[in-house]
């Protein structure tokens, strides 16, 4: 096997073979996201000619399907690779909106929906396997901190980007939209597709126990760590949705506050995600800190935030006492967002054994799946008692997440738990390679 010296960044980290190519690719097919999923329902009422009763109806449904195939994408990567099926599921995505104006019927919609759907909810999967099959050590964190910045950026430029389209050919522009989507994920697959895979550092061993070739998800429920990780991040992925969910609804109903400062919030968030999300996180992996502590850190600052809000909600000051407070709250509600994030992702990736990734990886996302299912009705239930409990709720759930991060750093591997492996006085440092294309 011919290997090769791998090129680093200008802070010396290992950079990944096609890494502009993959990165290009993730904020292109950000930018279909954003052209269609804030107008989900009117886009695809628009599309099909469906009804909105409908359309929701058939999306609802598609969406559950999406969730219970998580598991066989997991196994798919494990046995196929992450990249292959990355290329994959963009083919699937381009080929179903290049379909949608064609799907005026029903049952022609719901196939295509389904199809769909089911490459869509299983994407999180792939490319968090995929980001672990390419890079390793500290560039895992890298592109996780890029790669949301991108995710971001591109959604905000989708959005503007309908939007313009709409103002020139009315609803009529939907049609196109989807067209442009079906395009955008066809360019992405084929950019993607430059990326290759790294070897391990000869010696380095696995993340977790050693697996054998028949391994499945049963293993995946006997590793107590990562069961514990997983759980730690269902309590955290609760803070993630309430930005979407809870923060609107609060604002009208316990605050009385104008609809426009949701509008407001999300704006700060996404320009602060795609601005200095690369910043932070360069930041907080260039201090050393373990990926416990830092995602750890990241909790703590939600909870800072959601502890903001409950005193928001009992003060009540004027309305532009309001608009300062709620200000600092979302930029500190991101701070923890941009902690979190690239260190909670790279420290999953990492903790699970690369013989059967895919499959730990589908077990962690669906962590993230079940709080965004679950949290609407929570959020609503515990609103209706006091404006103020929801955020209450959310401040414990940060707070134990935290210190579950903590107790568990003993138990994770050390490759996931540390960047970087610690240097050993007097040791070889290892060299990175990757095998020949």
């Amino acid at each position: 096997m011919t290997v090769f010296m791998r090129k680093t960044t200008a802070s010396g980290e290992a950079k990944v073979a096609g890494e502009r190519s993959l990165l290009l690719g993730i904020g292109i097919s950000a930018v279909g996201i954003g052209m269609y999923v804030p107008f989900s329902l009117v886009f695809f009422h628009h599309v099909t000619g469906l009804s909105l009763t409908v359309v929701g109806l058939v999306m609802t449904v598609t969406g559950l399907a999406g969730l219970a195939f998580m598991p066989l994408a997991g196994t798919a990567v494990d046995r196929f690779g992450a990249k292959r099926v990355n290329l994959l599921l963009y083919g699937v995505r381009a080929l179903g909106f290049a379909l949608y104006p064609l799907a005026s019927s029903l049952p022609a919609f719901a196939a295509v929906a389904l199809v769909t759907a089911l490459a869509d909810r299983s994407f999180s999967v792939v490319q968090q396997s995929l980001i672990g099959e390419v890079a390793r050590g500290a560039a895992r964190d890298r592109l996780q901190a890029s790669t949301r910045a991108l995710q971001n950026a591109g959604m905000g430029a989708g959005a503007l980007l309908v939007t313009g389209v709409l103002a020139l050919w009315g609803t009529g522009g939907f049609t196109y939209t989807a067209w442009g989507n079906a395009l955008a994920f066809a360019l992405a697959g084929l950019l993607v597709g430059r990326v290759r895979a790294v070897r391990a550092v000869p010696g380095a061993g696995a993340a977790g126990a050693p697996v054998t070739g028949s391994a499945g998800y049963r293993t995946v429920l006997r590793d107590r760590p990562f069961l514990g990780l997983t759980a730690a991040n269902f309590l955290t992925a609760l803070g993630y949705s309430a930005l979407s969910v809870l923060f609107p609804l609060y604002l009208s109903t316990w605050l009385g506050a104008p609809d426009s400062l949701t509008g407001a919030a999300f704006t700060v968030n996404t320009a602060l995600c795609a601005g200095i999300g690369v910043l932070i996180a360069g930041r907080v992996r260039r201090s050393g800190a373990r990926r416990t502590r830092s995602a750890a850190l990241g909790a703590v600052l939600f909870a800072a935030a959601f502890v903001g809000q409950i005193a928001l909600g009992t003060l009540r000051p004027g309305r532009t006492a309001t608009l300062i407070a709620l200000l600092v709250i979302v930029v500190v509600y991101t701070l923890g967002e941009l902690v979190h994030s690239p260190s909670g992702g790279a420290l999953s990736v990492s903790a699970a054994p690369e013989a059967v990734r895919g499959r730990y990886l589908a077990t962690y996302q669906l962590s993230y799946s079940l709080a965004g299912a679950l949290a609407p009705s929570l959020f609503t239930a515990l609103l209706a008692v006091d404006g103020r409990l929801p955020w209450a709720v959310l401040t414990v759930a940060a707070l134990g997440a935290a210190l579950a991060l903590l107790r568990l750093e003993r138990h994770l591997p050390a490759q996931a738990v540390h960047a970087e492996p610690p240097v050993v006085p007097g040791a070889a440092r290892p060299v990175p390679v990757t095998a020949a294309a």
